[in-house]
């Protein structure tokens, strides 16, 4: 079974579950903002271990299940959770799900993941609109044969998150009354926090938040065509800027505490498509 196929039988799988027309927008939930799929209403849940090739996350705060409801009445597709790189996977694995819903059809995509603040304009809990990334992890999605089914052999990547739906953002935010940052994402590969000396030169070369995510989703949600909207939750600043070691559990902290304002902006998000 080919690579396409396996999509092909996973995105066949969650066509059954809606029940109805998959719909056109998606929203990937990242560490400790998987909270937000059960703000659905006629939500349909299924859990990735019931999906056909679906890959599972080990990462404490993800989740793993595909969560289709309505918010506002607007329909859509939620993955609470996502898996990494860091956690052995090759980057075909860890963007499955994004392949599969494309094959599904959704046309407007949205990445949300938890960062590490490395401008210091940005405090513990700030949200941030991604403007572009810088791929650090060493690997691409991409690599290897292409398959047409799927995109160009050599997509454009001007414009990964979509200047229009940034825009919207940034009404939604004013609407609420609801700070919104804006800034430049560095992937990295991770386990590891980054060191204090790597920090200095993310900022150096223009990053303003860091993470171990996302990146390759947007890759390829951009090769299938899908509009990308990317929004950081800014859980911790960056080694070496506050004089205390990281943990994975002041993220789920910090996560947990802006969900409010998060949960928010994300419905004044989808009210807007």
């Amino acid at each position: 079974m080919t690579y396409y196929d396996r999509v092909l039988e996973a995105a066949n799988a969650v066509r059954k579950m809606t029940g109805s027309a998959t719909p056109e927008i998606a929203l990937v939930l990242g560490s400790g903002l998987g909270g937000f799929a059960s703000t659905l209403e006629d939500a349909r849940s299924i859990r990735y271990s019931e999906l056909p090739h679906w890959p599972q996350s080990s990462v404490i705060g993800h989740e793993g299940r595909v969560v289709v409801g309505t918010v506002g009445g607007k329909r859509l597709v939620t993955l609470s959770g996502r898996c990494h790189a860091y956690e052995g996977h090759p980057l075909a694995t860890v963007t499955f799900a994004t392949r599969v819903l494309g094959v599904l059809g959704v046309k407007t995509f949205i990445l949300t993941n938890a960062a590490g603040g490395i401008n210091t304009s940005l405090s513990q809990g700030a949200l941030m609109v991604i403007d572009d990334h810088i791929n650090l992890t060493g690997d691409n999605p991409l690599v290897g044969a292409n398959d047409e089914r799927f995109g160009v052999r050599f997509p454009d990547m001007t414009e990964v998150y979509s200047l229009r739906l940034r825009q919207l953002a940034d009404a939604a935010a004013a609407a609420l009354g609801v700070p919104l940052s804006h800034g430049i994402y560095a992937g990295l590969l991770g386990p590891s926090y980054e060191t204090p000396a790597e920090i200095r030169y993310l900022r150096a070369i223009g990053g303003d938040a860091v993470g171990m995510s996302t990146v390759a989703e947007a890759i390829v949600a951009r090769h299938m065509g899908m509009e990308v909207l990317g929004l950081s939750c800014i859980t911790n600043m960056a080694a070496g800027i506050l004089p205390q070691p990281l943990d994975h559990n002041e993220v789920m902290e910090t996560a947990h505490r802006v969900r409010g304002r998060f949960v928010a902006l994300l419905g004044a998000i989808l009210d807007r498509l």
